[in-house]
């Protein structure tokens, strides 16, 4: 056996190699290299050299890398010591942490040290445990600093509870659990105290004026305020009230020093799930005493906030309000008997909501939400089944008690504070760097959002969560907040510094003005509760508001704008209220007629509120339902009046056609065939000539010389378009659709279906000159201007780079008046725009029904899209896979896949993997994707990588996407699910079938059946398990998840062979990349179910695993027998993830970095999150035990 001594000399030569920025990469390998082969040598050796390495007369470094070995030996080596050898360890190692505590000591040692002891006490449980405490309490009776080293420690203890640490699911963990559990009765009351005895010694000393003791006292007093914190998540509450730790951290709430980390206990607490057993009784009262500490807390601060508070207050506060949350998101239960209890908690919650500090109201916005949100809710039933049943996300039941338990709540959220809420949302609802200075100071020491707030989230998302909050009140309290809200309005618009007044200000109003009419009129609860005297005061307000608005003579065309957007906004009042729909209406034509009519606006002001205008049309058309139908007629008179006076542009009239195919959806049937009619048969006798397609469409020239023809080039432009709109908005709404249809009636056929025949053909030549422009052979021979314009665009980069753009809105030359011949961006704007509205068409067309397939010749088609596909840029190639060929996959008719999938995903498969294949490997080898997409010269070269391998990865991931679409269970009823098969003892391998009898119940069966389509699939799948994308290898391990299925429910040989081989190789490599930790359990679970139930009937996948660097035959057979002593899967997936850390020396990166979370690190205070978080996952309001 080798010296311990010598060894230890060897570490520590090695360390110091490791530490040295001198050391040369050759003594770095070389030093890294034998602490790996000492870690995995002889335990005792390494255990005896480890001992040796920590002790003081070694430096610092090698002491904590010392420590560090031993507990990794405790972690991973631990049951190759012998019982009487463990004993000697554990003796030694809390020997060493009373030698660590003197002052003098490195704090980093006493951690390790600490963490060491902990490491094996929870190795060992709770024998040790109970050896060890007299010695544990007998130390931290000598002073401060052994205090804190046992806290320290105390702290470590339930790290595997509180860490989530896969390799400690099942038994282990169980256990582990058991046993603090079951020690809690040591604990607790020791923590306790050592908090009341250092805490008093630490006052002691201050008043005595010894500053240095003092400190050491309030250091361990901090220590164990981190200690507490570590069982606050888990140990019952009732352990915790019982043995004072409650009244302990409540009392530090007072003392400025402690209150931040006793905060941490209360903010740990306050979350924890009602238990549903005998214990809910203790867990009420001791939630009770939570409640009643901090609310004395939070009405102490907001009664001394308005007056004297400093910064330290406001944090603290802060985290009060966040406990605050919490409580109230899950454990309102607790109070709600308690009538004035409930009601002092509503007021102080008020109170954060309304106070001028942002950060206050932002914590206290989730609460206020939640609670109107679950109050609104109309009930519903939801089937709890075990231990999750307790008090998970709020579910009130369908019994007449939950209507009067949720009044009763309501009538807590009286008048006065509704109407605060509302006033505070509306103030709030606007950022502070838009408006002018002026403003801000009109609003006072209220603070509004600021990029200067940190880890607030997004400013658009606070805003959407103050809107949501405003709907649910206004959905409870109409009258209210349609008087606030009227009031609002018209204060801000008659204010007679308009139109200087801060566009800001309107502008956020509109916003809160149509969710305040969406809460009233569209409301949860019914339309205004069914109260007339309701309906009329409501009415009332919103007519008196209307007035204003339509009196309101605003020439600014921003401003303009906004008046659109509060029109709009009263579209549900119009529906219940049709009268003033006309007025509505007219206001808004003489609004349009009222800007000026310019093609090209420098400003682009005017032209953008002509288009809003006409976009206020559709809105009001959905929303007004059919209260707008008398108005058709008249609507249709203006738009032709001012076409034929050519005051209207294309795009307007297109919008204001889209407007008209809502209204008819409303209609009917007839109406709605009768309006696609009159509007596209204009369109229709130009868009089918042939003079125009074979001018412009026959051939690449021809597409060039229609770029340079303006008014011919922006014509076909909005034909394209409106086909897009006429497709996408027309349909029947379900309930008129129910009521023309009788229960034995065919389904009626889609509005669209009768155009397609006519639409699609010239549409596909327009998209097959289009790709033909990227044809190398043609491009060489384009205009600069062209070519110019079929470069990325600078908004497009933008975007690729995740920088934050102004909306960029195509303003597209229209009409006969101008002349001038369209420059580059023009081109591109119309190139972007017909390619993007030609793909959606087709994307939409294929959703009609078999329509778009019996009128189209499926050969033609595919050539159109896919001829020149091997010319396309990336992100063509994704936007086309995406809009239509994913639509074309999922909705082609099962009869028909022969005829249409194979022509249009051949060419596809084959190209992507090719130029995947390039791209990729010039990326992983010279770190640069190679995209054939041009971008622009003048973006420098960063940049430009930067956009490559965004260009690459999405496209990667579109393709992975299709591939998860095709293994879709929808198209694949055929292949039965791993629960259907059952256990794999159970599988009688005379009911195999032969792998052609599933493709006509499953497409992926179907891909199987013509190789030219499987083999590219094949080989991309493989390719991107070695590919550093883990988005793309998660929508890949669910096509190879259906592969997998198939291959045991076939009796394909090759299939077979491919998955327990190729597939299973590359599944187990994929792991070693550090981008797929986050899928690494679904990809264990491929492997476990690919060996389960196919490693009897191919000997590949012994033979992988056998191939890995470090198993051994034992360690195979004991995993094998290890499967069979369970039926759970997920048990056998982690038998499987030991197996391959075991195999590869944990050398899989995927699995490692899950690992190296939870290794021990020093103390620190965790990380707070953020209580808002909780209620949008799910964890909202626990009112169960209420209703």
């Amino acid at each position: 056996m080798a010296d311990p001594n010598s060894v230890a000399s060897n570490v520590s030569r090695a360390v110091l190699a490791l530490v040295d920025w001198r050391s040369s990469p050759d003594d770095r390998k070389a030093a890294v290299s034998f602490l790996e082969s000492f870690k995995a040598g002889d335990v005792r050796i390494l255990a005896s050299a480890s001992f040796a390495l920590v002790k003081k007369d070694s430096p610092s470094e090698i002491r904590l890398q010392a420590f560090k070995l031993l507990q990794h030996l405790v972690r991973q080596r631990w049951e190759e010591l012998s019982p009487e050898e463990k004993i000697k360890f554990a003796n030694i190692s809390v020997e060493l942490m009373s030698a660590s505590a003197n002052s003098s000591e490195q704090w980093a040692i006493k951690s390790q040290t600490a963490a060491l002891v902990a490491e094996i006490v929870r190795r060992e449980g709770l024998n040790l445990w109970q050896q060890l405490l007299p010695s544990l309490v007998s130390l931290a009776s000598n002073g401060p600093i052994q205090t804190e080293l046992v806290a320290m420690m105390l702290r470590w203890l339930p790290e595997d509870i509180t860490v989530h640490n896969e390799d400690l699911e099942g038994d282990r963990r169980r256990l582990l659990l058991r046993a603090l559990t079951q020690s809690l009765p040591d604990i607790l009351p020791l923590l306790y105290t050592l908090l009341e005895s250092h805490f008093g010694a630490a006052m002691s000393e201050v008043k005595s004026q010894r500053f240095d003791l003092a400190k050491q006292h309030a250091t361990a007093v901090t220590t164990i305020l981190n200690a507490i914190n570590s069982y606050a998540e888990w140990a019952p509450l009732s352990d915790l009230s019982n043995h004072k730790i409650i009244l302990g951290c409540s009392i530090l709430l007072s003392y400025p020093d402690f209150r931040l980390h006793a905060c941490e206990f209360f903010k740990l607490v306050s979350p924890r799930k009602r238990p549903t057993d005998a214990s809910a009784v203790e867990f009420d009262a001791a939630m009770r005493s939570v409640f009643e500490i901090l609310m004395n807390v939070s009405r102490e601060f907001l009664n001394r906030s308005a007056s004297n508070a400093d910064e330290s207050e406001y944090q603290f506060a802060e985290h009060i309000c966040e406990s605050m949350v919490s409580l109230g998101s899950t454990n309102l239960q607790c109070i709600a008997g308690d009538d004035s209890a409930l009601a002092l908690y509503l007021q102080l919650m008020f109170g954060f909501f309304q106070h001028f500090k942002f950060v206050l109201h932002h914590q206290s916005l989730s609460f206020w939400l939640a609670l109107m949100r679950e109050i609104s809710l109309k009930p519903k039933v939801h089937v709890h089944s075990g231990e999750n049943s307790a008090a998970s996300s709020v579910s009130f039941g369908s019994s007449p008690g939950v209507d009067i338990e949720k009044k009763r709540l309501l009538s807590f959220i009286h008048d006065d504070i509704c109407s605060a809420i509302l006033e505070t949302s509306f103030v709030r609802l606007i950022k502070k760097e838009k408006l002018l200075p002026g403003t801000v100071v009109s609003l006072g020491a209220m603070e509004l959002w600021s990029d200067d707030f940190e880890g607030k989230g997004d400013f658009g998302q606070h805003r959407s969560k103050l809107l949501e909050l405003v709907r649910f009140v206004s959905a409870n309290k109409p009258l209210i907040a349609g008087a606030k809200v009227a009031e609002r309005v018209i204060s801000i618009i008659k204010n007679p510094l308009l139109p200087t007044q801060d566009l800001a200000v309107i502008e956020s109003m509109h916003l809160a003005l149509d969710n305040v009419v969406n809460g009233v009129f569209g409301g949860l609860n019914g339309y205004l509760g069914g109260s007339s005297e309701v309906h009329m005061a409501v009415c009332t307000n919103f007519e008196g508001l209307l007035q204003h608005l339509l009196a309101l003579k605003w020439t600014e065309p921003a401003f303009i704008e906004e008046l659109g957007h509060y029109l709009e906004s009263l579209g549900l009042f119009l529906k219940y209220s049709p009268n003033g729909v006309g007025s509505v209406i007219s206001k808004l034509f003489e609004l349009l007629t009222s800007l000026p009519f310019a093609v090209k606006d420098p400003s682009n002001s005017a032209r953008h509120a002509r288009l809003q205008i006409c976009t206020s049309f559709i809105r009001i058309a959905k929303t007004a339902d059919i209260s707008i139908l008398p108005h058709m007629k008249g609507i249709a008179d203006m738009m032709g009046s001012l076409q034929t006076e050519g005051r209207l542009l294309r795009a307007e009239h297109n919008i204001l056609g889209e407007a008209f195919i809502v209204m008819a959806s409303v209609a009917g049937a007839q109406q709605q065939n009768e309006v696609l009619a009159w509007l596209l048969e204009p369109l229709s006798r130009q868009w089918v000539q042939m003079d125009w397609q074979n001018n412009y469409l026959s051939e690449p020239s021809g597409l060039a010389r229609l770029c340079m023809e303006t008014s011919m080039m922006w014509s076909i432009f909005h034909t394209v378009t409106f086909f897009e709109k006429a497709i996408k908005r027309s349909g029947f709404k379900k309930s008129h659709l129910n009521s023309q249809s009788g229960p034995t009636e065919s389904p009626t056929l889609h509005p669209m279906a009768s155009h397609l025949s006519w639409m699609l053909p010239p549409l596909l030549k327009l998209l097959r000159a289009i790709h033909s422009l990227w044809s190398p052979s043609v491009v060489q021979a384009l205009p600069m201007k062209i070519k110019v314009a079929m470069t990325m665009s600078d908004t497009e980069m933008v975007s690729l780079l995740g920088s934050k753009s102004s909306k960029n809105v195509l303003t597209f030359v229209d009409g006969p008046q101008v002349d001038a011949e369209p420059n580059e961006n023009d081109i591109r704007n119309w190139l972007k725009g017909a390619r993007d509205s030609s793909y959606n068409i087709l994307g939409l067309a294929t959703t009609v029904g078999e329509t778009f397939y019996r009128c189209l010749d499926a050969q033609s088609a595919a050539a159109a899209l896919m001829e020149n596909i091997q010319s396309m840029d990336f992100r063509h190639i994704r936007q086309l896979v995406h809009a239509v060929i994913i639509p074309l996959v999922k909705s082609c008719p099962l009869d028909l896949w022969e005829i249409w999938l194979e022509k249009f995903l051949q060419p596809l498969f084959l190209h992507s993997q090719q130029a995947l294949s390039i791209s990729w490997s010039s990326l992983l080898h010279e770190g640069r994707a190679k995209v054939p997409d041009s971008l622009s010269i003048s973006v420098e070269d960063l940049k430009i990588e930067v956009m490559e391998e965004k260009l690459l990865r999405d496209l990667t991931r579109e393709i992975c996407t299709l591939f998860s679409v095709i293994a879709s269970p929808m198209l694949n009823t055929g292949i039965p699910s791993l629960e259907q098969l059952g256990h794999v003892s159970r599988i009688d391998l005379s009911s195999l079938k032969e792998l052609s009898s599933f493709s006509q119940s499953s497409m992926v069966s179907f891909l199987f059946k013509h190789k030219s389509l499987v083999l590219p699939v094949l080989q991309t799948c493989l390719e991107v398990f070695r590919w550093t994308d883990g988005e793309a290898t998660s929508k890949v391990s669910s096509f190879c998840s259906s592969i997998i299925l198939l291959s045991i429910s076939t009796t394909n040989v090759e299939l077979r062979e491919f998955v327990c081989k190729d597939l299973f190789s590359a599944i187990i490599n994929s792991l070693s990349l550090e981008s797929n930790a986050i899928i690494s359990s679904d990809l264990v679970g491929l492997c476990r179910d690919i060996f389960a139930y196919l490693s009897d009937r191919d000997p590949a996948p012994r033979q992988v695993l056998l191939s890995l660097p470090r198993i051994k035959s034992q360690d195979l057979a004991a995993f094998e027998e290890a499967l069979t002593k369970t039926l759970s899967p997920k048990e056998q997936k982690q038998h499987m993830k030991s197996l391959l850390v075991l195999a590869t020396d944990n050398m899989l990166k995927a699995l490692a970095t899950q690992k190296s979370v939870n290794a021990i690190t020093n103390v620190t205070v965790r990380p707070r999150s953020k209580p808002q978080s909780q209620v949008e996952d799910g964890d909202t309001l626990g009112l169960d035990a209420i209703f």
